[in-house]
């Protein structure tokens, strides 16, 4: 307890449920604020005891409904600044437009930079996320950004299911890397599903499954579900080469659209994900598993309060898992 003298956790509306569970993990009170929205849309924040030099962590998942989220934890950083805190840390455990990270057609933004500049602008010291889409939105901020990953997590799970002859499978070849590393963590074969992305629509053209699923287990991995349209189809496509059982996991599950009818529709034996993003009663498949990164970022947010290493603790799992699986 004495660790976590002057440091405080505050949490926005998009999570609440996965702050509490981290303000538990640390052992402390989640911090007094005061959130809603007037008549006419605009969000009024207070908070409600001193943040003086304290070292504050803010809590927001940028998700549904996402202009809201962003908006209200640049107030809330606002806020914090105008109540002299010490040090502010936003922890946006989903980072919301993080698949438009670069000018890939004429005449279009860059909003993941764009919301990295609002961020800093409002007065954030320090940001931690988990899984970004593209690892060089952490270049997008001039202020340092601890980028944790759910995929030890995830891969931990399915170790202890001990699959046979289990192979992963990434959705497409620009997640091939995440794929690589997580297969290596399972011990197991990569195969790839190439894909085409037709313009700004939400869906996709498969073109081509490239390594070898007959017969084998196989477990897609992504950074994140949103419309289910990729998944699904890289489903079908290994099921089509002889797959003999197909699983799939990410660690941000959006399940917008017609995600929950793709899902229910597909062969997907078992849907494992994290709780970065909140999940409705609605859409909880019965093959869904939800595993909890509270620990992990209560954890990191701990060490960062204390100035202790954050990727110490996330190297000593991969070396205990490689371990283990050897």
């Amino acid at each position: 307890m004495a660790q976590m003298e002057n440091m405080t956790l505050f949490s926005g509306r998009a999570n609440q449920p996965l702050a509490e569970s981290i303000a538990r993990h640390l052992g402390i009170h989640l911090g007094n604020i005061e959130i809603f929205e007037f008549s006419n849309e605009n969000i009024f924040v207070k908070i409600d005891e001193s943040v003086r030099e304290n070292d504050v962590f803010i809590l927001q998942s940028l998700t549904t409904p996402v202009s809201t989220s962003i908006v209200e934890l640049l107030i809330i950083i606002d806020a914090m600044k105008r109540a002299s805190a010490g040090r502010i840390t936003a922890v946006l455990p989903y980072y919301a437009y993080g698949r438009t990270d670069k000018k890939d057609q004429p005449r279009v933004p860059i909003t993941a930079r764009l919301v990295a500049d609002l961020i800093t602008v409002a007065g954030a010291n320090r940001v931690l996320t988990v899984d970004l889409h593209a690892g060089q939105i952490q270049g997008f901020f001039n202020i340092p950004v601890d980028e944790l990953t759910a995929m030890y997590l995830l891969a931990d799970y399915f170790r202890h299911k001990r699959l046979p002859e289990r192979v992963v499978v990434s959705t497409d070849i620009g997640n091939a890397k995440r794929a690589r590393n997580f297969a290596e963590l399972l011990d197991a074969p990569l195969a790839i599903v190439e894909k085409r992305r037709n313009g700004n629509a939400d869906r996709t053209e498969v073109l081509n499954l490239i390594g070898d699923v007959e017969g084998k287990c196989a477990l897609l991995v992504d950074d994140e579900i949103d419309t289910a349209g990729s998944i699904t189809q890289a489903a079908n496509v290994v099921m089509q080469n002889g797959a003999k059982e197909v699983y799939a996991c990410c660690t941000h599950a959006i399940l917008s659209g017609r995600a929950m009818e793709r899902l229910a529709a597909s062969g997907i034996q078992e849907l494992v994900v994290t709780d970065t993003v909140p999940i409705p009663a609605r859409k909880h498949l019965k093959n869904l598993t939800i595993l909890s990164v509270a620990p992990m970022l209560a954890e990191t947010i701990r060490r960062v309060h204390t100035g202790a290493s954050v990727g110490a603790v996330f190297e000593a799992d991969r070396q205990g898992m490689l371990d283990e699986s050897s």
